[in-house]
């Protein structure tokens, strides 16, 4: 079995794939310019309206109006949660909490005031905490710098005040850090990204915050409070917990005023809102309505402000390159509508009286102004979110050539005469040549050389290469065909044949893939998956019928015209309704979208912890644990029923005693995370401990048996059953003695004599020899176990009933394995080493399926933070480990459906009936007979080990084929739709999430295969060490 090359073609076809990907994010994606030039008090400005006031020592083109500031963020906290409803009777729990700022806004008029604050999107903290301190918009790309908060360069509020000598005191957020490093005069850090606690970052402010401002010294004090957003995204915005939360935060506020002095201003805002769910990071209206809440000892409202005429001369000077008609267009409706103020404001002070043509002239002044905001923000959008074409469309053709590359090199490892000289060897030289050249040149002319460009020019390189040597074989095969007509014209009925079993599962990918450039069909995906998979498996029933595979060959006696069903059909079509019923069934698991109108997401996506019956709590806690013990169990059940944990190998020990530990553990970490925090009392540092613990426990004993799966995969009990070759008899070592020595003798000579006639009645004359029990499953074992293991992993993952969905999933999973067996021995004609494309597009869709049913959406607010932090209370001190925590979950169906796409070829196999007769003979002959009409099932493919890695090869060509069709389509919509309303709403995160899943899935991929070939390797060595014996 030629292994490695296997390996290494699929690895550089993933590879073609990665740089195509990396070549059109590289033109689609670009990061904003950031302007560098910086503002000082020496920039010229128009004449103000206050010159003849006068500017006080150390102000900068304007006096201060007060000398101090606070600034609290209160993160997430949304515009519903600061207003106060007093004809409310009933509100909810994050409603007419913060009653203080009301009693501020009603008593003090002057004083305080109440707005909506409106925060561009995406509405992460990050981009938010830009978008406050700098004054600029942050873009799409910038999302994924949540987990790593890189330092500012551009101009900012927080620079300014610190070059002018301004004392800047923060306290809360650690993401301050990373954003303006030693930028402040005192600091107080706490970690902010568990999500699940919700105290210590407040409760670590207010150790400070009252003492630091009685203390004084300080210009600017910024206090960011995270309690408020955690405890959205822990239990969402109609909780208990969120009213105590809202209600310290008020109880703050009351006591903060008290120590303000009559010449501080305090800001109180949130950077950005919250929907139903708790989540942000969109632009729906929920998640950018904030509140921003102003108040001063002192009078701040009644007052004239005077106002600057800057326009966007500073940056229209820095970006040379924005539309000089638009520019000029912003510059004609700023000037009418500062004209249009100048005149009213004059009305005003010769003290007209107010009039309802007065009042209509200023709502149409501010439309005014309100319009040139809109087309500024949309001119600078315009300018920062630029696209590369050329790169787009490269990286479009790149990925292109990379699926017609999986297509043709499928269909020829089918041929035995593959070389993998022509087909690997020589592109990956070109690639490298090519590379050479690239890195030659960079250092002759000592130019940048661009990664990307030159890792995409090596792989468009080796795919020329391997399409040239393809066409070059093809053109010497046809040579050497064409004196043999019969032969071709055979070949070509079987290819016509072959192509038309590739309507029905072609079809239904591209019906798919034009789906995808329709926002609509891509925000129902979630419900567009589950009915194209079961679309695809009735019509390949239906396909069978229609070609009467379902029905068996008319007997002599039966009547003409009917019909008589095989049993195998009437399993398929059993098989078919649990397969609908578990699609039906995954529907229940669902999250929402904001474009959905009046969609509820689904409470099993909840933790128990937001239950508040103690009752629901614990069936609910009881129903999965069945779930997971039922899971459990079918595993074992299975292994047991073919005969693959009858052995004392470790791998199998580990499976009979810890996968039940590792149920337990998880039974117990979900005990622990349901309990209600308040309720726990003097128990909370034992708590601690356990939440993690459990899981850690978990992660560390899954991995111990993914590593024994990789050092003794084989689970085969061998029983020897051969004759012994010894002596008939011992001698008597006693006392010398003829009497004796017969009396030692002759039981002897009569037990061998009983042995040996025993072993002629039963065996038939015949030697008896070593019988394996496990050996006809032994490769689908070994990865059925993998994939309990990485079950367990990625299930504590998830909230507790969740289980229920994987549950599904592994039944889901079985019952297209034995869909496929049926129709692969319904076919009849059927190759058993080629796995058909209707079974591989299955379940690439069945993959899809199941991301939106463990409760994912292509969107970055229904991303699961929580799962960085199971396990890691205390935080992470890397972005790496939080990452692959938040993608395993993410990504779990893509993980777990990749690494078991070996079993599509292997299952067909396994599910090899013996001879029917066997059933009718008597019960205590069956297990002797079983020994000589047993099917070879999965030893089937040791028979021929070059076809058997072909068939690995052609397999994993054809999923990353189906998958790569997807992207493509992706690609597609993103670039054509670019200038599409919902291209960042809808387009750019489905491309982001595909590109992200098919990377997940090609890896695993590779380690699902490298596994069977693992297995392949390890059963070698064990025949080996079998014969001797």
């Amino acid at each position: 079995m030629q292994r490695w090359p296997v390996l290494l073609f699929l690895a550089w076809a993933c590879f073609l794939f990665f740089s195509g990907i990396g070549l059109f994010t590289s033109g689609f994606l670009l990061m904003r310019i950031e302007l560098t030039n910086r503002s000082s008090c020496s920039d010229p400005l128009a004449a103000p309206a206050w010159a003849g006031q006068g500017v006080a020592p150390g102000a900068c083109w304007m006096p201060p109006r007060v000398p101090k500031a606070v600034l609290l963020i209160i993160d997430a906290l949304a515009f519903e949660f600061a207003r106060f409803d007093p004809a409310k009777a009933r509100p909810r729990p994050y409603e007419n909490k913060l009653g203080f700022l009301h009693q501020l806004a009603g008593s003090q008029p002057h004083h305080a005031r109440l707005y909506r604050f409106r925060a561009d999107p995406p509405t992460t903290t990050m981009q938010r905490i830009k978008g406050i301190t700098t004054g600029s918009l942050p873009t799409f790309i910038d999302v994924g710098s949540s987990f790593a908060s890189y330092a500012i360069a551009e101009d900012n509020l927080l620079g300014q005040l610190v070059q002018n000598g301004r004392r800047v005191v923060f306290m809360g957020d650690d993401t301050w850090d990373g954003l303006f490093p030693q930028k402040f005069f005192r600091s107080y850090f706490f970690p902010s990204f568990n999500v699940k606690d919700l105290h210590t970052v407040d409760d670590g402010i207010l150790q400070h915050l009252y003492t630091t401002v009685d203390g004084g010294e300080w210009d600017l004090l910024i206090a960011h409070f995270l309690g408020v957003d955690h405890c959205g995204h822990k239990h969402g915005p109609d909780h208990p917990e969120m009213a105590k939360k809202l209600t310290q935060m008020n109880e703050m506020l009351r006591s903060l005023v008290d120590h303000l002095g009559n010449d501080t201003l305090l800001l109180v805002a949130g950077d950005h809102g919250m929907t139903e769910t708790g989540d942000h990071g969109g632009d729906s209206e929920k998640e950018v309505n904030a509140a921003l809440f102003v108040y001063s000892k002192t009078p701040l409202f009644g007052a004239h402000l005077p106002e600057v005429d800057r326009f966007l001369h500073s940056y229209s000077l820095a970006a040379q390159d924005l539309p000089a008609e638009r520019l000029r267009h912003l510059r004609e409706l700023f000037s009418a509508a500062l004209e249009e103020h100048d005149r009213l404001l004059a009305q005003v002070r010769e003290g007209l009286p107010a009039s309802p043509e007065l009042e209509a002239r200023l709502g149409r002044l501010v439309g005014r102004f309100q319009r040139y905001l809109r087309e500024a923000r949309a001119v600078c959008l315009e300018s920062w979110a630029r696209f590369h074409p050329l790169r787009m469309v490269a990286g479009c053709a790149l990925i292109a050539a990379s699926c017609l590359l999986c297509c043709v090199a499928s269909e020829l490892a089918a041929a035995l005469d593959f070389s993998y000289r022509s087909r690997l060897l020589y592109p990956l030289l070109w690639g490298l040549a090519v590379a050479a050249v690239l890195g030659l040149g960079h250092l002759l002319t000592r130019q940048g050389l661009d990664l990307i460009l030159g890792v995409s020019w090596s792989a468009a390189a080796s795919q020329l290469a391997f399409f040239w040597h393809a066409w070059g074989r093809r053109g010497r095969r046809a040579h050497l065909a064409g004196g043999q007509p019969p032969v071709a014209s055979a070949s070509l009925w079987q290819r016509l044949r072959a192509w038309q079993g590739l309507v029905l599962p072609m079809g239904i990918l591209f019906i798919r893939c034009c789906a995808m450039f329709s926002d609509s069909f891509v925000v129902a995906e979630a419900r567009v998956a589950p009915f194209l998979l079961a679309s695809l498996a009735i019509l390949l029933v239906g396909k069978l019928h229609w070609h009467g595979r379902l029905t068996a060959p008319e007997a002599p006696k039966q009547p003409p015209g009917s019909a008589c069903y095989q049993k195998e059909s009437w399993q398929l079509l059993c098989l078919l309704a649990v397969l609908l019923a578990c699609l039906r069934l995954s529907g229940l698991f669902h999250q929402c979208r904001e474009e959905i109108p009046h969609c509820q997401p689904s409470p099993f996506l909840a933790p128990l912890s937001s239950l508040q019956s103690t009752q629901a709590k614990n069936l609910f806690y009881l129903l999965c644990v069945a779930s997971l013990a039922g899971l459990v169990y079918a595993v074992q059940r299975w292994l047991r029923h073919y005969g693959n944990l009858n052995s004392a190998g470790p791998l199998v020990l580990f499976v009979r005693w810890a996968f039940p530990l590792v149920a337990v553990w998880i039974a117990c970490y979900w005990a622990v995370t349901s309990g209600a925090e308040d309720t726990l009392g003097k128990l909370q540092e034992l708590v601690q401990v356990a939440l993690v613990g459990f899981p850690r426990a978990v992660y560390g004993l899954a991995s111990l048996g993914l590593l024994l799966a990789l050092w003794t995969p084989v689970t085969v009990f061998v029983k020897d059953s051969r004759e012994s070759v010894g002596p008939i008899v011992t001698p008597y070592q006693g006392a010398p003695s003829s009497q004796a020595d017969l009396q030692h003798v002759i039981p002897q000579i009569y037990r061998r004599m009983q042995e040996s006639l025993k072993s002629q009645l039963d065996r038939g004359h015949r030697r008896a020899t070593v019988a394996a029990y496990g050996l006809g499953s032994v490769y689908s074992a070994t990865l059925v176990i993998v994939l309990t293991l990485l079950g367990f992993l990625l299930l504590i993952l998830h909230s507790e009933r969740m289980s229920f969905a994987f549950l599904l999933l592994f039944l889901e999973a079985f019952v297209l394995l034995r869909i496929h067996a049926c129709v692969v021995s319904l076919a009849g004609d059927a190759e058993p080493f080629v796995v058909p494309w209707s079974a591989v597009t299955a379940w690439v869709f069945a993959a899809t399926q199941f991301f939106y049913s463990t409760g994912h959406q292509p969107i970055f607010p229904a991303i699961h933070w929580s799962a960085a932090f199971v396990g890691f209370q205390q935080g992470h001190s890397t972005h790496l480990l939080p990452a692959v925590l938040v993608g395993a979950n993410t990504f779990a169906s893509h993980i777990l459906f990749a690494v078991g796409c070996p079993l599509l070829l292997l299952w067909p196999f396994v599910c090899e009936a013996p001879n029917s007769q066997r059933r009718k003979l008597k019960k205590e002959l069956r297990e002797e007979l079983q020994e000589e009409e047993e099917p070879m099932m999965e030893m089937r493919l040791r028979e021929s080990p070059e076809r058997f890695s072909a068939a690995l090869l052609q397999l994993g060509l054809k999923y990353l084929f189906v998958l790569g069709v997807q992207l493509l389509a992706c690609v597609w919509a993103a670039m054509i739709l670019r200038r599409h309303l919902m291209v960042w709403k809808v387009f750019a995160p489905k491309f982001l999430f595909e590109a992200l899943g098919f990377m997940v899935s090609s890896i695993c991929l590779l380690l699902g295969i490298a596994l069977v070939m693992r297995v392949d390797c390890a059963v070698s060595a064990w025949f080996e060490q079998l014969q001797p014996r």
